[in-house]
């Protein structure tokens, strides 16, 4: 497996993530003590969607430009239209040409008072997100392993804050690796937002994923509750590619399990690939 964030810039997961990310870091705004986002894999911050690595998928034709086109009802346009804005703001008027990453969504969502601490070792990747965030005094770049980087930076000074694990799977114990990091970050921090990402190809090795984080969850000190949320476009096929995808959120905001249940129905057919997509939203109970 390979999900390197540049081949599937503006995808369907794409969609699907950032839009939890704005509602969450939405959610965090709403109060005025500061909050700290940690990306342990933080990608390049901003993507040719015409470039070599997105144009070898084109899955953003299918992601992020439908989702632009879609037609949302009256009540959860204000749900999807700060992510869909902020996409808009990287672009010229009805234009699409570059996608931002979770990084540059992050950082238009915070406050003077907030921080970032993005991690990322590709030398390319981490490259041009110092170019992209040209010396923020409010994002910190690290050349640091995502999986060694998110125990040193929990629990961060602001007390407040959400965690995105959003590694590239290039390994097979990817999976195992991301469980033990979560332990031990969340041990440092149980009430911090965790956000995993995943791609859907072996049902056992997510559900064994998201039983593993339910249980720490749940035996924390102040039990924490976990979303799991899975996304497909279409049914898995032999020639591979990624159809579907998931998120586990652990301590989610109060108000974020109704919102996607009001933003999933009304994007299973913009984002349908050869019919309309489905989506799993649960609480997961360990």
């Amino acid at each position: 497996m390979n999900y390197r964030h540049a081949f599937h810039a503006g995808g369907f997961a794409d969609v699907i993530k950032h839009l939890v990310l704005v509602r969450i870091l939405t959610h965090l705004r709403e109060k005025e003590a500061p909050f700290r986002v940690i990306d342990s894999h933080a990608g390049a911050g901003v993507y040719d969607l015409h470039g070599d690595e997105a144009t070898r998928t084109g899955e953003w034709t299918t992601g992020i430009a439908r989702a632009m086109q879609a037609r949302f009802t009256e009540s959860t346009v204000p749900l999807v239209e700060p992510y869909l804005e902020i996409v808009r703001s990287f672009n010229k008027p009805r234009e699409l040409k570059v996608y931002p990453g979770s990084p540059m969504i992050a950082r238009r969502l915070m406050r003077p008072q907030d921080r970032m601490v993005a991690c990322e070792v590709e030398p390319t990747a981490r490259k041009h997100l110092i170019s992209a965030l040209r010396r923020d005094k409010q994002a910190r770049i690290v050349d640091l392993d995502g999986w060694v980087g998110l125990p040193a930076f929990v629990p961060p000074n602001e007390r407040r804050g959400m965690v995105l694990i959003d590694p590239p799977f290039e390994k097979k114990d990817e999976f195992e690796r991301m469980a033990m990091a979560f332990d031990e970050a969340f041990a440092k921090w149980s009430t911090g937002i965790f956000v995993l990402w995943y791609p859907v190809k072996s049902r056992r090795a997510t559900d064994a994923l998201a039983q593993h984080v339910a249980r720490t969850a749940d035996a924390a000190a102040t039990p924490a509750k976990c979303l799991r949320l899975e996304f497909s476009v279409a049914p898995q096929s032999p020639e591979g590619g990624l159809t579907s995808a998931g998120l586990l959120i652990v301590n989610p905001p109060w108000k974020l399990m109704a919102e996607l249940k009001a933003i999933l129905p009304e994007l299973e057919k913009p984002l349908g690939l050869g019919g309309a997509g489905r989506f799993r939203l649960e609480t997961v109970k360990p």
